[in-house]
């Protein structure tokens, strides 16, 4: 029990600190986002649990058993940090993603945009060849999957899903049993890379490169319960090497080891021996290439362009298409959080904007591509929330919808936690969403989207 108490005032003392949620500590670490409530709770912990955690305070500057400071006068103004906060990570806070993605309907949306340009692509032997720039929860990838699969039935597939989230990563391993029965001819890659990596698998630095974690899985049997089953037998490997820990210097997740999954059928590892990737020998050259959501979007547009659309461009195959969406604002979702922060203005990049910054970042190298804004009537896409007819019209609007419509628009405007705290103690927010869902007759928000392609003679 002192242990455990210890343990939990270290952990306590180092995310006050540091600035960051418990449950944001508990996935850095043991890839547990509720670890911290549980071990408050009672929960056992076993010796190589402590070491584990006691070693990250220590490398992270606070060792076992350190005592906390004196508590300080309250100064009339607010004094300055000591040192820099963890950078807000947007994506980090699950429960926010989760709420977003099963009431809104964004990811059915993209799935079919990015569908759309199969219609464009001119895959060449031996595979058409899918890299998703990430895969999140796998909903909009195996949307994509089920329109490749009728447009191309014969085509052996070559998919590489980018996603740095262990969590991400189960759910959209989950969804690909009945991808692989339907389709056999897949090959599914996995990686949590850097975008100047991933497309490639493989690190760009020596030290990397050499712990590259590569695990090759063939899938035995010809049902989706066989495959689901050793699909879900993959979690505890994965759990040990799929980990990540906190930049010091942006807050964003980086690799612990970098790691490869490969999946196929074993029934057809034959016919797809060009297909299956090998460790240094894989190059890019990608049909598809499906960017939604990639970059925080309050990110400085050179930022943007420079780290994470360049190397994407520069792995198109001739003839091959990348697909950016971002959102756009100017619909009743940014109207909720005017309501509440008037003037807020999250949205600070547009497409033509960012297609400038990308020519300039590419130089040389963009030469062959096209860039592709279109008009806004081809660009700009919308997507609601989930209501019954009956739920948006009047004052009687349930307090879960409410909850759910306010929850979505903080999401896509991507409201720090920090700043959230003193609106919601102040209750007023509930009613701000009400006003709009009954001014609008329900809640939508706008996407837009743009087109790099290569030339392909």
């Amino acid at each position: 029990m002192d242990v455990r108490d210890d343990l939990v005032g270290e952990i306590e003392s180092y995310c006050r600190d540091a600035g960051i949620a418990e449950t944001t500590f508990g996935r850095i670490v043991v890839n547990d986002g509720k670890f911290v409530g549980r071990l408050r709770g009672g929960r056992r912990v076993t010796t190589a649990t402590v070491d584990k955690v006691r070693r990250f305070l220590e490398d992270n500057g606070r060792a076992p058993g350190k005592p906390e400071p004196a508590p300080r006068p309250q100064p009339a103004e607010p004094a300055p940090e000591a040192g820099p906060r963890t950078p807000f990570r947007f994506y980090d806070n699950r429960q926010k993603y989760l709420a977003f993605v099963n009431t809104c309907s964004e990811k059915w949306v993209v799935a079919e945009r990015a569908g759309m340009e199969l219609a464009h692509v001119h895959p060449q032997p031996p595979a058409l060849r899918v890299f998703d720039a990430g895969m999140g929860d796998g909903t909009v990838l195996t949307g994509v999957m089920r329109q490749m699969h009728r447009r191309f039935r014969t085509l052996p597939f070559y998919i590489v899903g980018k996603e740095i989230s262990l969590e991400d990563v189960r759910l959209g391993l989950e969804r690909m049993p009945d991808r692989f029965h339907e389709h056999p001819a897949t090959v599914l890659v996995l990686t949590n890379l850097y975008y100047t990596e991933a497309p490639w698998l493989m690190p760009r630095s020596m030290e990397a490169a050499a712990a590259l974690n590569w695990i090759e899985v063939a899938l035995e049997g010809d049902s989706s319960h066989e495959f689901h089953e050793q699909i879900a037998g993959l979690q505890p490997r994965l759990a040990e090497t799929w980990q990540v820990r906190p930049s010091e210097k942006t807050g964003n997740p980086l690799y612990v080891r970098p790691s490869v999954l490969v999946v196929y059928r074993e029934d057809h590892k034959f016919l797809l021996d060009r297909v299956i990737p090998r460790p240094g020998a894989v190059k890019a050259g990608y049909d598809l290439v499906i960017a939604s959501q990639p970059y925080r979007a309050r990110m400085p547009v050179s930022f943007k362009a420079q780290k994470v659309l360049a190397p994407l461009a520069r792995s198109l195959a001739p003839g091959g298409r990348l697909l950016g969406i971002h959102s756009r604002g100017g619909d009743p979702g940014l109207d909720i959080v005017r309501k509440v922060w008037p003037g807020e203005d999250p949205f600070r990049t547009n497409r033509h904007e960012l297609l400038k910054a990308l020519k300039e970042a590419l130089g040389r190298d963009g030469r062959d591509l096209n860039f592709n804004a279109y008009s806004d009537k081809r660009s700009i896409f919308r997507y609601d929330m989930h209501t019954l007819p009956s739920e948006v019209g009047g004052r009687s609007i349930g307090t879960s919808t409410l909850f759910a419509a306010w929850n979505a628009a903080i999401y896509v405007a991507q409201i720090e936690d920090e700043r959230l705290e003193d609106v919601i103690a102040e209750g007023g927010y509930l009613d701000a969403t009400r006003e709009v869902l009954n001014r609008h007759g329900g809640l939508w928000f706008f996407d837009e989207s743009y087109v790099v392609s290569r030339r392909r003679g």
